[in-house]
């Protein structure tokens, strides 16, 4: 090391060549650089999950997950595979190479599953994804004296305001309930409706 620090001391002209290379080199990586405030972080794990409702465990695991483990048997970019079988759903998780490119992985364990034809008929179809960490830019909490309709209409007509403002935010309403519809009859017109029916 004292050998190096001698000869640049030395050659002055050689350790400001080597400096501007340094900064002109930097200067060149930082522009290509990607830069996000709320980076999206791709963890190499494709998740498959098939809801199969109202099937017990032991039946999920024979008629889906058994099915989807010999189908994506000998892909080369899979390198761990597992399987959890629960009460109305399969869901397998499939570690992906580190070399592996993400998203032609994912297009060849989905082109596999949807060729999977002796699912149970009662399945649904197969959800592949491939997962990713995204961080919490904003969290917005609507409240106020009104019912639950008329906020959920609020909440539903912000976020597609914000969707307009930049395309490329992800916006959700998780906490929003689905909508119902209720309907009430007297009982003279569900009796009649029986008696004409039958």
């Amino acid at each position: 090391m004292t050998r190096i620090i001698t000869w640049f001391v030395e050659n002055p002209v050689a350790a400001n060549i080597l400096m501007m290379i340094l900064v002109v080199g930097g200067l060149i990586s930082l522009s290509q650089v990607r830069q996000e405030e709320f980076p999206e972080i791709d963890l190499g794990i494709v998740q498959v999950v098939v809801p199969y409702l109202g099937a017990a465990p032991e039946e999920v695991e024979s008629g889906v997950c058994i099915r989807i483990e010999e189908a994506l048997e000998g892909t080369q970019s899979i390198y761990r595979m597992s399987s959890n079988s629960s009460e109305g759903a399969c869901s397998v998780t499939l570690e992906l190479e580190s070399n592996a490119d993400d998203i032609e992985a994912l297009n060849d364990i989905k082109s596999r599953v949807d060729a999977i034809s002796t699912f149970p008929v009662e399945t649904e179809r197969p959800i592949v994804q491939l997962l990713t960490v995204r961080n919490e830019g904003l969290e917005i909490v609507i409240s106020g004296d009104t019912d639950e309709r008329t906020l959920k209409s609020i909440a539903l007509e912000m976020r597609e305001e914000i969707a307009v403002i930049e395309a490329q935010l992800r916006t959700s309403t998780p906490h929003c309930h689905g909508s119902e519809a209720l309907c009430i009859m007297p009982p003279t017109a569900i009796t009649a409706n029986t008696t004409g029916s039958r």
